[in-house]
């Protein structure tokens, strides 16, 4: 008689399961980023704002105000994972809406758009709604040249999201001076609502997995803020609705280099 044991599969945070561990989309946490940012703060529609909002989160006082991130991203793990950059760079859009959560201000994030499967797979398990599409923003570089933006008073920096072959997107930021209180662009914490729904007949209405969770953060830095004015475009697109967020108008526009560590995340009460 034969006993067939399963094989041992050794410790991962993601799929694919495979024995030696090396074909798992997201490696374990703690994950360190760092990127280039351009942030533009608008004003949508109060309503078109509250009605993204989950249950435990209610409208902030500044109703309708958000803003828009373009960010260009290389990441890793613990294992020098930016040495592969094919699989660890990428850039995102994303919009951050001000919101209430027990008397205490916090950002949600109601769309966020990707260009890698790994950070769309690490932004699930942290309860941003990620989907892919292709985002590009303004570089600078060290060597000056013409195609190279500097970071100095009068010059401008772009940034643009398409998805599914439309354009969805489109920021444009003019600095001004630098940005004497870096702090200011990430003064609240980013709640997300983590959503698992479930297959099984009769209970798709029944997610296994429906909750709000704090991101936790730490080793956070800004570098080189400046800050200006800025424009957004949410065009209005079919099959999406990201233009409901149309801005009424728009503030101040900010271009920075950031760097954090995502530690985990804490789960709250409603």
């Amino acid at each position: 008689m034969f006993v067939f044991e399963a094989n041992p599969m050794p410790a991962q945070f993601t799929f694919p399961f495979s024995p030696k561990g090396k074909s798992a989309i997201v490696p374990s946490p703690p994950w360190s980023y760092a990127g280039d940012a351009l942030v533009v703060e608008f004003w949508a529609r109060p309503d078109a704002v509250k009605a993204l909002l989950p249950e435990g989160l209610k409208l902030d006082e500044d109703a309708g105000h958000a803003q828009a991130l373009f960010v260009d991203w290389q990441f890793t793990a613990s294992g020098d994972e930016f040495l592969d950059p094919a699989r660890y760079q990428y850039r995102e859009f994303y919009i951050l809406i001000d919101a209430i959560y027990r008397d205490k201000k916090v950002a949600f994030c109601p769309y966020i758009f990707v260009d890698n499967d790994s950070a769309m797979a690490r932004g699930w398990a942290q309860g941003f709604p990620k989907r892919l599409a292709s985002v590009f923003q303004t570089r600078t570089f060290a060597a000056p040249s013409k195609a190279s933006p500097r970071l100095a008073a009068g010059n401008r920096f772009a940034g643009s999201m398409s998805s599914n072959g439309q354009r969805l997107a489109e920021g444009r930021v003019l600095i001004e001076k630098p940005l004497e209180n870096p702090s200011s662009l990430a003064s609240r914490p980013t709640i997300n609502l983590r959503h698992f729904p479930q297959l099984a007949t009769g209970k798709h209405q029944t997610p296994a997995v429906h909750e709000l969770v704090q991101a936790q953060f730490s080793n956070y830095s800004l570098k080189d803020a400046w800050v200006g004015r800025g424009d957004l475009v949410l065009p209005e697109c079919r099959g999406e609705e990201l233009s409901d967020l149309a801005p009424l108008k728009c503030g101040l526009g900010f271009r920075a280099s950031m760097g954090l560590t995502v530690d985990g995340l804490i789960i709250l009460p409603t």
